[in-house]
Parts: structure tokens; C-alpha cells; sequence
């Protein structure tokens, strides 16, 4: 049974909602259920206040990841823009590590491409060629999406809230140098246990996997937030995001940028 929520509380009592659930792993009702009319600001007025709780307990910030950037994701949840939230150092693994599900409440997973920052960028102004200038490099990687929001019944200030329904990234070791590939043209072949469940392209990603990193610049610069070298940019999914059991292995092998490969244990 989930947390309950009055209706009109905080930001701050929101955040400490969602930082309870992401502990405890126990769900908590949509927000906006109690509230239909919050916002995206709103949303981010409580990722904020989520941050700045987990930064608190030792966490630091070492990138960001991008959501909702194809267009079926963004009708899904009733978006006209990406969203975006932290990638936080202790959600990161590495290219062949088991992943515990008893870290997460509903997790998901989704193959992505991971850019990593070469030089600081800072918008607004942000154009992609900048963007591309900016990127030392891409790296095959996988996104585990989790919810503290129960049955993944969100909308838009509520996914927004909850860190934009991050749990983990995987990424594999190597990176390939930005000016090596268009990363539109990159294709991906997802499987699970062996078994094709998906394929994706680069361009899936607001048609330009490179554009995503322009966008964020300039959204994160109307806050006086860079992105700074070596941070990691997750550019949002290639395909539909698949359930996670235990036992499962997966691999996405991406064009150019190799493979990467995690499994799935109840515990660890």
C-alpha cells in the first residue's frame, strides 16, 4: 500500500513524499490526482527540493538525462517538450554488472546513447553545432526508468517531480569520439536472454541525439546551471521501455559504439 498525500502540500512536502518512497521503496499516488492542475514549473520546484535532499545525504550530481524525446512518449504523458532530471553518481553501473530490482518499485528499462561533455556549455544561445563541439564523446549505454509514483500513473508534474522517473544508467567502457559518427544514423538491436525485443535509431531522439544536448544546455541555462566537462548527457530512449525480471540479461548492441550488457537479480 503507497503513502498517502493530502491534496495541496508543498514543494518541499512533496519532495520528502518522493525521497520517503525512493527509500522506502513504496509507492505514492499521482499528484496530480489531488492537485490536477500542477505544472511542469511545479514539477521542477519539487525536483529541486528532492535534489537538494539527496545531495544532502552524500549523492552528487555527474550529468543529466533527457525524457519524453520522441514524439510517442511525449503524447503519452501529455508533453510538447522533453523533460529532464539528475543522473546522480550512485545510480551509475558499469557494462556487465548485476542490477538488484529490490533498489527499484517498477522498473524499466531503455537503450539509449550517453554523450560525455568535453568542454563546459552553458546557454541560453546554445546552437547544436556548439552542442557538438562540445561532446568528447558517445557511449552505448542502457537507462533503467523507475516511478515512485504508483502503477507509473503519471502526468506531467508528476513524472517531472520524481527526478523524470530516473532509477540507474548502465554504460559501457569505451567511448567513441564525437566527430567518428552521425549519431541520427546510429542503430541499436536491443534482447533480452538471447531474444530481439527491440530496435531504435539515433534520430528517435528529437531527430538528432545532439539536438537533445543543445536543448538541455539552454533549459539548464535559464537557471544559471552549465553543463560541465565529463558530465554525462542520457539523450532519452530508442525504443519502448521493457519490464525487468529476475534472471534477465540484456544486451544492446549499438552501431559503432559496441555493446553493453547488464543483469537482473532480485538482490545482490
Amino acid at each position: 500500500m503507497g503513502l498517502q498525500l493530502s491534496g495541496g502540500t508543498s514543494a518541499a512536502a512533496k519532495a520528502r513524499a518522493l525521497y520517503d518512497a525512493r527509500r522506502f521503496r513504496r509507492p505514492i499516488p499521482p499528484f496530480t490526482d489531488a492537485e490536477p492542475g500542477l505544472t511542469m514549473a511545479d514539477g521542477y520546484a519539487v525536483q529541486r527540493e528532492l535534489l537538494a535532499l539527496l545531495l544532502a545525504d552524500g549523492d552528487r550530481v555527474i550529468g543529466h538525462k533527457v525524457g519524453a524525446t520522441s514524439k510517442a512518449m511525449q503524447r503519452l504523458i501529455g508533453l510538447d517538450s522533453p523533460d529532464y532530471g539528475p543522473v546522480l553518481a550512485s545510480t551509475v553501473y558499469a557494462d556487465g554488472d548485476t542490477v538488484p530490482l529490490d533498489r527499484f518499485i517498477a522498473p524499466k528499462l531503455e537503450a539509449e546513447i550517453v554523450f560525455v561533455l568535453g568542454d563546459r556549455l552553458e546557454g541560453p544561445g546554445v546552437t547544436v553545432e556548439e552542442a557538438r563541439r562540445a561532446i568528447a564523446g558517445a557511449r552505448a549505454a542502457m537507462e533503467i526508468v523507475d516511478s515512485r509514483i504508483a502503477d507509473w500513473r503519471i502526468r506531467l508534474a508528476d513524472t517531472v517531480a520524481d527526478l523524470a522517473s530516473n532509477g540507474a544508467v548502465v554504460t559501457a567502457p569505451g567511448m567513441v569520439p564525437a566527430g567518428d559518427f552521425d549519431p541520427r544514423l546510429i542503430g541499436m538491436v536491443l534482447s533480452r536472454n538471447g531474444e530481439v525485443v527491440d530496435t531504435g535509431a539515433g534520430a528517435a531522439a528529437l531527430g538528432d541525439p545532439v539536438g537533445v544536448v543543445a536543448w538541455l544546455a539552454n533549459v539548464l541555462g535559464a537557471d544559471g546551471v552549465a553543463l560541465e566537462p565529463g558530465h554525462l548527457v542520457m539523450t532519452g530512449a530508442l525504443h519502448a521501455a521493457v519490464p525487468m525480471e529476475p534472471g534477465d540479461v540484456f544486451r544492446a548492441e549499438f552501431d559503432r559504439l559496441g555493446t553493453v550488457t547488464v543483469h537482473v537479480a532480485e538482490s545482490v
